[in-house]
């Protein structure tokens, strides 16, 4: 392990000297004329004149940490009451209340919110971040343990957009084909499936890739998170590093032209490859190893039970382009024929914070949780009574 940890340091010492060295490094070429803000590009303006800055060996600068900060709904769907973003979560002491939801189509609902709909989630968000939230209340008064539990979620702010998902464009999820309801059917985890009860687990295998702390897998590793959404962007000459705060992987995303390699060679996180189409990194991405879902229960709006399968044919396609200095527009279409009837696309905005604070994901401690659900959930089957009134 601590070999494995010393390659990652170098490995990232590398990639950070080779950064260094181009950060902010212009041309006075191809200044941008200027994009309004509008659908098109999520309401996020280019001004005019802007230079995209470049690295020193000539390629779009993207180095930074970008967190996911939106807590946006991976589909569309209608408000629930009850808080800020309709989570269900209440709004801090002194914070400006949500208004009354007025009635809603749950199968009509547009990608964009009104002009007037999304200033007032602001001006709601600046009114929660002005008067504190949970965490920071119960801190300022010595409570520690309501701080905890208030604190287990990144402080996110609103985006103009109802959706992640854009395509299809009701937002909606694809249904899955007969083979991927086969497939889900089998899956295991330790996430129940809405009314599902009397769980047992008898082996590791009864849990999902996250309850282990393997991977989220793919797509959901670069969907936002109730915590731990911080991503790195380092860049060398023909390759692009994605460094994940969630579970603590490294996408290395080849840029040079190579071929991606055979299908034997399957991975969790797939086998990426890249190319620029102009100032846009296209990230192309295939050879995925089945088991992990391809959903997460973490992500807002996410259907239950973490049993949403991916087949090894699933290919995902990324598009991120730098809309200004602070901002990246990020795209990724899904498909996998084997699973889903139809593909589906994410669209988000990613905004820059270098002061991000980045935290260790440890998981769980001593990796004594699935141990201890096995235990527990062994010893309980052992002494509930059985029909003839003897314990099994």
């Amino acid at each position: 392990m601590n070999a494995m940890l010393s390659t990652i340091r170098v490995a990232k010492y590398i990639v950070l000297s080779a950064c260094a060295l181009g950060v902010f490094v212009v041309t006075l070429q191809a200044q941008s004329p200027g994009v309004a803000p509008g659908e098109a590009n999520h309401f996020i303006e280019t001004p005019k004149g802007w230079v995209h800055p470049k690295t020193a060996w000539g390629d779009p600068d993207l180095t930074g940490i970008w967190p996911i900060s939106h807590g946006l709904n991976l589909v569309r769907s209608c408000p629930r009451a009850g808080g800020p973003g309709g989570r269900g979560a209440p709004a801090p002491a002194g914070a400006p209340t949500a208004p009354a939801t007025p009635p809603c189509d749950p199968n009509h609902i547009p990608l964009f919110k009104t002009e007037a709909a999304y200033k007032a989630d602001v001006d709601r968000a600046l009114g929660v971040r002005k008067a504190g939230d949970n965490a920071t209340q119960a801190l300022a008064r010595g409570d520690f343990g309501a701080a905890l539990q208030g604190g287990v979620t990144d402080p996110t702010f609103p985006e103009r957009q109802n959706s992640m998902i854009v395509e299809p464009a009701d937002g909606k999820l694809p249904e899955l084909t007969p083979e991927g309801k086969r497939r889900s059917a089998l899956m295991k985890s330790s996430w129940a499936l809405a009314g599902e009860t009397g769980q047992t687990w008898d082996s590791p295998q009864d849990f999902d890739s996250w309850d282990r702390c393997i991977t989220r897998g793919m797509p959901t590793s670069m969907m936002p998170y109730r915590y731990n959404n911080g991503i790195e962007i380092f860049q060398a000459p023909g390759m692009v590093v994605l460094s994940l705060e969630m579970i603590h992987e490294d996408r290395i995303v080849y840029t040079d032209g190579r071929a991606a390699l055979k299908p034997v060679h399957k991975h969790y996180m797939g086998e990426p490859r890249g190319h620029w189409e102009g100032n846009t990194l296209v990230i192309t991405t295939t050879n995925y190893r089945e088991g992990p879902s391809g959903t997460n229960i973490g992500v807002f709006g996410s259907p239950a039970g973490n049993r949403f399968p991916v087949s090894d044919q699933m290919k995902t396609t990324e598009r991120l382009t730098r809309l200004n200095d602070s901002t990246i527009l990020y795209e990724m279409k899904i498909e996998d024929p084997i699973v889903m009837v139809q593909p589906y696309t994410v669209r988000y905005p990613l905004r820059l914070d270098n002061s991000y604070e980045w935290w260790e994901y440890n998981c769980h401690e001593g990796n004594r949780t699935i141990r201890d659900y096995i235990n527990s959930s062994r010893s309980e089957r052992a002494k509930a009574p059985s029909e003839n009134g003897q314990s099994r």
